[in-house]
């Protein structure tokens, strides 16, 4: 499905929006050595519900803190909805998500350069059944 020219818009200002008032959450909770950006965010098509990728890093407290993000989305919700006051008419219902594209794309390149070559080690590969 493709994004209209108004869900572009309205994603990129929730996307640069939230990702301040993360960051800013993140260094008032004195939370030093996590990182957090909002990598995508896409809008359904009557504006209603907005899906936030935010990648943290490390990964591993991913979860968790997608889960409070989850948890506190109404204060954040109201944070950004007082920055864009003036550029929307209705905020929309936020909902956090990881996104682990980055992990993804380190283990293609670990496998791709490692020592876990498939041609020279063939039990890395799963077996395939003859059909």
């Amino acid at each position: 499905m493709i994004e209209s020219n108004r869900q572009k818009k309205i994603a990129g200002v929730l996307q640069e929006d939230l990702a301040n008032v993360l960051q800013n959450r993140l260094r008032e909770a004195g939370q030093s050595g996590i990182l957090i950006s909002v990598s995508k965010v896409s809008v359904t098509t009557d504006l209603s519900i907005a899906k936030v990728y935010v990648s943290i890093f490390p990964s591993k407290n991913a979860s968790e803190i997608t889960a409070e993000l989850n948890k506190i989305k109404p204060q954040i919700k109201h944070e950004v909805a007082q920055l864009t006051k003036h550029q929307l008419r209705r905020m929309p219902e936020l909902t956090f998500y990881n996104d682990d594209s980055l992990d993804y794309i380190e283990k293609i390149e670990d496998a791709v350069k490692g020592e876990e070559n498939p041609i020279s080690n063939p039990d890395l590969l799963p077996k395939r059944r003859k059909s």
